[in-house]
């Protein structure tokens, strides 16, 4: 996994202070990132366009939750049959039965969380730790301090200090506060990707950092009814090319930033794709 090196750009939350005004629009402007929003546009559109989704939207929505958080999971390491997820009731038991259970819960909090996330969203991701952890140790709902360790089994690289964290986190909270003429599958990506580079807590980072982009792309109204997981299409693409692209990312070149931003956006084809089979199955009386 590279990190972010003396000659590379960092990424956009770190450059808050460098006099341009909107960071996020330029990424934006990036070759091949309009072909991206534009791709997932349409594929966001032919769900929402399905005949089911005017009569049985709740379904939709409940499964796709279902379905995002079991492939935020996988990432994480906790790779189950959605049956699988489907039938427990006891999320207690083992490593991976509390990490189906943290992405499960993290799907329904991040509902909660989306009237908050613009005005204050350091406070929504101390209520995603929080809510990912279900502990009431000190290191919970808040990011880690100097001489704290990180468990995130997805990327090996070593995080950033707390001291560089704590600048990001702010210069990130600055841009979505503020607001962007970028389209959200941007703004989403940034997030993602800004979060899982930094690693802010001491654990359930990468299942926090998807969450967030959740949040974002409903939150944006490019889905407003959360009918288009990405996690499906992260996790379907894979951990290889999930981290080759977050490398991009770190990599803070404009290559690295459009190949992420592109991941991301077929990633969100990908579950866009999914939903519309659960339409097409409930159209059948199959499901």
């Amino acid at each position: 996994m590279s990190t972010t090196g003396a000659t590379a750009d960092p990424p956009p939350s770190s450059r808050t202070g460098s006099g341009r005004e909107d960071p996020l629009a330029a990424l934006g402007a990036l070759p091949g990132v309009a072909e991206s929003v534009e791709s997932v546009r349409k594929a966001v559109d032919r769900v929402y366009g399905h005949r089911i989704m005017r009569r049985r939207s709740n379904e939709i929505t409940s499964e796709a939750a279902l379905r995002g958080a079991r492939g935020s999971a996988a990432l994480s390491g906790a790779d189950w049959a959605l049956e699988e997820v489907r039938r427990r009731t006891d999320f207690s038991g083992d490593d991976e039965a509390r990490v189906v259970g943290a992405a499960l819960r993290l799907t329904a909090e991040a509902g909660q969380l989306l009237s908050v996330w613009r005005q204050s969203p350091l406070r929504v991701l101390a209520r995603l730790h929080l809510v990912a952890a279900a502990s009431r140790e000190d290191a919970v709902g808040r990011p880690r301090q100097e001489g704290e360790g990180v468990d995130e089994p997805l990327v090996e690289s070593a995080p950033p200090s707390a001291t560089e964290v704590s600048g990001r986190l702010e210069g990130l909270s600055e841009l979505i506060i503020a607001g962007s003429s970028a389209p959200a599958l941007v703004t989403a990506a940034v997030v993602h990707g800004e979060l899982l580079a930094l690693r802010p807590f001491v654990s359930h980072n990468g299942l926090v950092a998807r969450a967030a982009e959740r949040i974002v792309l409903v939150g944006s109204g490019l889905d407003p009814k959360s009918v288009c997981p990405a996690e499906v299409g992260h996790a379907e693409l894979g951990r290889a090319a999930y981290l080759a692209a977050f490398d991009g990312y770190v990599s803070g070149t404009p290559e690295g930033m459009a190949a992420w931003i592109a991941h991301c956006a077929g990633a969100v084809e990908l579950g866009a794709r999914e939903s519309t089979a659960v339409c097409e199955a409930l159209q059948r009386g199959a499901a």
